[in-house]
């Protein structure tokens, strides 16, 4: 009688992993199946055998978020300087070339026109793997410029979130774009504009503080690490132990921080619903 054939991933991985290159295979982080590459990208970076939900860079968001070859790109000019001529261990212009080599991109989010399921958007998503997604002049621009679009053409407007918060490298600089982020968006919201926040893993910091949490509606992804401290940080300040899953997506929808968290298979879905529902 001939063998059972594979029925799990972690299966099918087991039998065929020794005669496949090595790259191919990707190991989930959360349940440490081995998982086929090509398979892993066409289920949209989603762990089948547990759900965990890989973190996307900006290019990856956008293609498992808006319709196919829809997405415009806008104000891909705006390169970062260095005002403060920061230095740590690198200087700050050596650390933005490294990070614009490494991702493909120019800054840690990209912009732009969109469809999500014919309803024309605006769209800004974070790329954490450019220096941790983090939220310098550059980033506040292109959020604050894409948010008057959307108030200009009465498009419903979304941020995909992802970063570690302020850039520390641009200071006093970086804090400032939370205040006109928040402006902008407060103005958005008077004129009646539909502002749609998606938090992935992570979203922390600045970013938290700032537009990350001042969505009309909230959604998140599965699992998401969300706050503004890290949960070591406040344990060590606090002294006692946090509650199990604290600052994830699930614990602060129950908490009402987040108003639904959706699997990523489902966004489109329900960000066109929404934007039905909203009449934008």
């Amino acid at each position: 009688m001939s063998a059972k054939p594979p029925q799990t991933w972690a299966e099918i991985s087991e039998a065929a992993k020794r005669a496949v290159p090595d790259g191919t295979w990707i190991h989930c982080p959360a349940c440490n199946a081995s998982l086929f590459h090509r398979a892993l990208a066409a289920n949209l970076w989603v762990c089948p055998e547990c759900g965990h939900h890989f973190r996307l860079d900006a290019v990856r968001r956008i293609e498992t978020l808006v319709d196919p070859d829809s997405f415009e790109p806008m104000d891909e000019d705006l390169l970062a300087v260095d005002p403060l001529s920061f230095v740590d261990l690198k200087a700050y212009p050596d650390r933005i070339n490294q990070a614009r080599a490494k991702t493909g991109q120019r800054d840690a989010v990209r912009t732009g026109h969109a469809y999500i399921h014919g309803r024309r958007v605006v769209l800004a998503a974070m790329d954490f793997s450019f220096l941790g997604g983090s939220m310098g002049s550059v980033v506040g621009e292109k959020i604050a410029r894409a948010c008057e679009a959307a108030e200009a053409g009465d498009l419903p407007f979304i941020i995909v979130s992802a970063s570690g918060g302020a850039r520390m490298m641009e200071s006093g600089f970086s804090l400032m774009q939370m205040a006109k982020t928040s402006a902008v968006l407060a103005r958005f919201h008077e004129m009646g504009g539909l502002y749609i926040s998606l938090l992935a893993d992570p979203t922390t910091g600045g970013v938290t503080a700032s537009f990350a949490m001042l969505g009309d509606v909230i959604l998140a992804e599965p699992g998401a690490l969300i706050g503004f401290a890290g949960p070591r940080v406040i344990e060590q300040t606090i002294r006692q132990k946090l509650p199990e899953g604290f600052q994830r997506a699930e614990f602060l929808q129950e908490c009402g921080f987040v108003d639904r968290v959706v699997a990523r298979g489902d966004l489109r879905a329900e960000i066109s619903a929404i934007i039905d529902y909203t009449g934008k």
